[in-house]
């Protein structure tokens, strides 16, 4: 027994002969995959860093959050462009045709021959005419612009509007009365009916209004 051998062991523990095994070093391979491994990491949170302090200084997140909350970017253009046929058939509809209007056209200047010759060139644009004649004690000469036009509080956003496309800077008045028949008095400083190109202009304008976007349609988009 070799005096290597420890006491008490013997068989395949036992040693023998002038040599013995010796303690080999771990191998280098296992430390380059570690190193491998923290370099990687390590390059990872650098790059990481990198990002969010370029985000912070720019303030892309702010920018991209406030998008978020107020959904400013969430209608794209086929939601906007939805809406407008939308809203352009929906004022079509409220907004009645010229033959559907009956006017009543009062003079209430000193000049003759005014509600006449008015009414006659509103019937060529298509409106139906009802009375004409001078204006009622209240209006006559008291009428300082080029007009006013009266209606039921029913004809405020229907047939007031279609009519003051034909007379540009008339007054829009409503009384108590029922139906849907308008009055044009004329006042004194009534020239002429607005151009019927200007009229005709006016009025498509008014049936088909240009949309409005909303306005989480203006921010940040």
């Amino acid at each position: 027994m070799s005096m290597l051998t420890p006491p008490g062991m013997g068989g395949k523990y036992r040693i023998t002969g002038d040599k013995y095994p010796r303690m080999r070093r771990p191998s280098g391979r296992r430390r380059v995959v570690l190193a491998v491994i923290a370099a990687t990491a390590a390059v990872g949170l650098i790059g990481w860093g990198t990002l969010q302090l370029i985000t912070v200084f720019t303030g892309g997140d702010k920018a991209s959050a406030a998008g978020r909350a107020s959904g400013d970017c969430d209608r794209g253009p086929g939601a906007r462009a939805s809406a407008s046929p939308d809203a352009a058939a929906a004022s079509r509809k409220r907004l009645p045709e010229p033959g559907r209007i009956k006017v009543n056209v009062f003079n209430a200047t000193p000049r003759g021959g005014l509600a006449k010759d008015t009414a006659d060139e509103l019937k060529k644009r298509g409106f139906a005419i009802g009375k004409v004649g001078n204006a009622a004690k209240e209006y006559d000469k008291k009428v300082k612009g080029p007009g006013i036009l009266l209606g039921a509080k029913g004809t405020a956003d229907t047939a007031i509007p279609v009519l003051g496309t034909q007379l540009a800077g008339a007054e829009h008045r409503s009384d108590a009365r029922k139906g849907d028949e308008v009055d044009l008095i004329i006042g004194t400083q009534f020239k002429n009916l607005a151009k019927k190109a200007d009229a005709d202009k006016a009025l498509a304008a008014l049936a088909a209004p240009e949309p409005t976007p909303a306005a989480s349609d203006q921010k940040n988009c």
